[in-house]
């Protein structure tokens, strides 16, 4: 018998023609449509959520929007009395506030990240990346109430009034450091949301920087990089999604911080002058005049709340932008 005779007389599968692997592939695929579908019904809740949610803020919000229209966004008068509101003031308190927080947060979180992933001694790495991670965790009543007892009296012993009198009286930056020098105001509350977004931002730079592999590190390092040149001509643009991201998070979390920034921000309903003045954010009002609030005035605090997403929504597309003309211009 020839081998061609022999070879063609053998099974051409092992599973073909037989009902238990058959059954067994069909049951397969039943699981693999019915996980798909899980997966995509829990994605489609949440779109469906954060529909709900937008929905029925915008309904609430209605008849401040139908009586001030767009010219509610930059109306400063606040009285509820008279039934007359502007978000102005709210505004920018938010915007100050979370501003101050991240031109302080961003370079601190990315030095504590850079010194955990590049020169950090493999010992102490993981006792400080804890450490971090436990700040994060740190509820926010918390930190009002640290801002409110402790951080407040020194900043005005230690830094507002000898500030005040260093730079108050100077031509063009005089006038930002103006008003009542008590410990609390715009500054104050950044400073205590830098302290707050500080760890979530550094957390998330310290694992990214970590998913960077180590043979691009060591062949820039053997090419002769200093450890800064490693960082800016690889690190950074490996992990510019992963950074961005983390900036983001705590970009979210300083806009719409309340009890926080509550016990430090002055509660003010006027337009800050200064870094100085007290002032209030949109989150600080609602979280004041919610609970007391009826009828039109509780309308214009879902109104409040409909700007704030606006607000978050905005600056998070923004940042999405920026990625995808970052990765354009890389031939990405």
């Amino acid at each position: 018998m020839s081998l061609g005779t022999t070879m063609s007389s053998q099974p051409v599968s092992a599973t073909t023609g037989n009902p238990d692997m058959e059954s067994i592939a069909r049951r397969q695929r039943i699981q693999d449509v019915f996980f798909h579908r899980i997966t995509q019904a829990f994605s489609l809740l949440v779109l469906v959520a954060l529909l709900g949610i937008i929905v029925s803020l915008f309904i609430n919000a209605w008849p401040t929007f139908q009586k001030f229209g767009v010219g509610f966004v930059w109306r400063v008068e606040w009285d509820i009395i008279n039934e007359e509101f502007g978000a102005a003031i709210a505004i920018v308190g938010t915007l100050a506030s979370a501003s101050i927080a991240l031109l302080i947060a961003v370079p601190l979180a990315f030095g504590i990240a850079l010194f955990l992933t590049e020169t950090c001694p493999v010992w102490l790495r993981r006792p400080l990346g804890t450490a971090v991670e436990l700040l994060a965790a740190v509820p926010s009543i918390i930190y009002g109430m640290f801002g409110l007892f402790v951080f407040a009296p020194l900043f005005a012993d230690y830094f507002q009034m000898p500030v005040q009198k260093m730079l108050g009286g100077m031509p063009l930056v005089g006038f930002l450091f103006g008003g009542s020098t008590n410990g609390f105001g715009i500054l104050a509350a950044g400073i205590v949301l830098a302290f707050m977004v500080l760890p979530f931002i550094a957390a998330v730079m310290r694992d990214v920087f970590e998913i960077v592999p180590p043979i691009l590190r060591e062949s820039a390092y053997g090419l002769g990089c200093t450890t800064w040149e490693v960082v800016r001509r690889v690190v950074l643009p490996y992990t510019q999604k992963g950074v961005i991201g983390g900036i983001m998070l705590g970009l979210g979390r300083a806009l719409g911080e309340t009890m926080a920034v509550t016990f430090v921000i002055g509660n003010a309903n006027r337009m800050p002058t200064s870094l100085f003045s007290p002032g209030t954010s949109i989150a600080s009002t609602l979280a004041n005049e919610f609970g007391e609030a009826a009828d039109f005035h509780l309308s214009t605090l879902f109104a409040l709340g409909f700007l704030l997403f606006v607000i978050t929504f905005i600056v998070l597309s923004a940042a999405k932008i920026m990625l995808l003309r970052a990765e354009k211009a890389k031939g990405l």
